[in-house]
């Protein structure tokens, strides 16, 4: 093999599928532990959500839960108010979690709601030691300098799957879209937490373009859905993920992008019984406790998992 990745360097489109094509899934799973050992060591960065407001989304997005376009009887409210946001992240950093990130449902926030979260920020931010991270939608610059102000240190976005496949599965905003609002959270001085779904019907390829895509991109974090079938929902009956195949897109994700940390998110519990194993597949990070919709894991148990494994964290 050849060492891009190891002197710096990054596999192109073509060279990292023709090494996820050629090389059996030890080997490669081999290859995406021994950059994650070079680049982040034994650490592991762990982050918690906060689901500040919750359906009646206006976009089309097939997988999820709090479209208005699926009628999945999720929970739906306002955003929450700054004093329920604090009272959530103070909860975090008891469990000892390193981030903590807002997410909100619909397409971008009003000027109202910018504010409020801008508000939760400055409120946070008076604790401490913990992580800022948002999850807003399409917004911009503008909007992103007030957080940022305000001290949110991270914009989380997710392309979701390859842009050539992006359009089967929502209809209402693009890839591009996506990738504006990210370059202006950079602009401003945010890092970026960006990822994906697999699960969702896309081939190998398109899971390989988008993890090229985020190295174009140069993101920090990189959230890994594994598709959770919601009822009502257009995906309800895509079949599940294989273990190898879900160790194979582990491992292709962090080999394109080996500097940034590769965080397992939605999804989870398809991991039982072999998240030991994805873990020594490259990644380096996770959300615990609840996801938006869908239960998650306990904090304390990720925590006695990782000191078992003998992780930092």
């Amino acid at each position: 093999m050849d060492n891009y990745a190891f002197d710096g360097r990054r596999p192109t489109y073509s060279q990292l599928l023709d090494l996820v094509e050629k090389t059996p899934l030890e080997q490669l799973c081999k290859i995406a532990n021994a950059l994650r050992e070079k680049y982040l060591g034994n650490f592991v960065d762990t982050c918690a959500i906060m689901n500040a407001r919750s359906g009646r989304c206006s976009e089309d997005c097939k997988w999820c839960a709090q479209s208005a376009h699926n009628p999945t009887g999720c929970k739906v409210y306002a955003a929450v108010s700054p004093d329920e946001a604090l009272e959530f992240a103070k909860k975090a950093k008891q469990c000892r979690v390193r981030r903590f990130s807002l997410v909100t449902s619909g397409r971008k926030l009003s000027d109202e709601d910018t504010q409020k979260m801008a508000e939760a920020f400055r409120k946070m931010s008076e604790l401490g030691g913990l992580g800022l991270c948002g999850s807003f939608g399409l917004l911009t610059k503008q909007q992103f300098q007030i957080l940022y102000q305000a001290g949110m240190r991270r914009f989380h976005c997710n392309l979701e799957t390859a842009p050539s496949f992006f359009p089967k599965l929502c209809s209402t905003h693009t890839i591009d879209d996506k990738i504006a609002s990210i370059k202006a959270a950079k602009e401003v001085g945010m890092s970026v937490c960006s990822g994906g779904i697999i699960g969702m019907g896309e081939s190998l390829e398109q899971r390989v373009e988008l993890a090229c895509t985020l190295a174009d991109l140069e993101v920090d974090s990189i959230p890994l859905n594994i598709l959770q079938p919601i009822k009502n929902t257009p995906l309800q009956d895509m079949r599940p993920l294989s273990k190898d195949e879900i160790l194979q897109a582990v491992a292709l994700f962090k080999i394109a992008n080996p500097r940034a940390h590769l965080r397992f998110a939605g999804g989870r519990s398809w991991l039982r019984g072999f998240q030991d194993v994805a873990l020594r597949s490259g990644a380096s990070g996770f959300i615990t406790g609840d996801m938006l919709t869908t239960h998650g894991s306990a904090v304390a148990e990720d925590f006695k998992m990782l000191e078992s494994l003998g992780y930092e964290f």
